[in-house]
C-alpha cells in the first residue's frame, strides 16, 4: 500500500516513533522507504526518454513547467510521478513518447494504480481477479475462463 504525504508517496514499509511533548504524543516518521522498484523503473524510463531527446533536466523542466528538484526525485525513484493525466500528457509530448496513453499508463502503474479507463469498465474490472490469478500462475476456474472468452467474443475479437 502507498500513502501520500504531501507530494511524496510512502510505501507501507515505514516506521513511526512517538515523542512525548508536554504530555502529548507526537508521531515522527523515522524511516521512510519511498517507492517500489516499479516506480524506480518509471524514473529510469523517464530519464532515458529525456536523454534520448537530448534535454538537460533544467531544459525539460522549463518546457514542462515542472519543478527540477521534483523531476530529479522522480527520475531517481524517490517520489512518485504525478497522478494528473494532463501533466503526464504534456511530459509525453515534450519527450516525444511513442504512445502517450502507454506513457500515462506506465506512470499510473508505477504507483500501483490501474489506468482510469480500465478501472471505469465494470466488465473488465469484474474479470481482473481471474487475470491476476493467471499472472500469478494460479489456475482460474472454468467459469472464469468461460466468462473471459465470452467477454472477448462480445468485444469483437475473433477466433482464428
Amino acid at each position: 500500500m502507498i500513502f501520500i504525504l504531501g507530494s511524496y508517496c510512502i510505501t507501507q514499509d515505514f516506521g513511526l516513533t512517538f515523542q512525548e511533548r508536554r504530555g502529548k504524543f507526537k508521531p515522527q516518521i523515522n524511516k521512510l522507504k519511498y517507492m517500489s522498484l516499479k516506480s524506480k523503473n518509471f524514473g529510469e524510463f523517464l530519464k532515458d526518454l529525456r536523454i534520448k531527446k537530448e534535454l538537460s533536466l533544467r531544459d525539460v523542466c522549463k518546457l514542462t513547467k515542472y519543478d527540477p528538484s521534483n523531476w530529479s526525485k522522480i527520475e531517481r525513484g524517490k517520489i512518485c510521478p504525478p497522478c494528473n493525466e494532463e501533466i503526464l500528457r504534456i511530459w509525453a509530448k515534450v519527450l516525444d513518447a511513442e504512445d502517450i496513453q502507454a506513457f500515462i499508463d506506465r506512470a499510473m502503474l508505477s504507483q500501483g494504480m490501474l489506468p482510469r479507463d480500465v478501472f471505469s469498465n465494470n466488465k473488465v474490472v469484474e474479470h481482473l481477479p481471474a487475470f491476476f490469478r493467471t499472472l500469478r500462475n494460479k489456475k482460474p476456474t472454468r467459469k472464469e475462463v468461460d466468462n473471459l472468452i465470452e467477454l472477448i467474443k462480445k468485444d469483437g475479437l475473433q477466433e482464428d
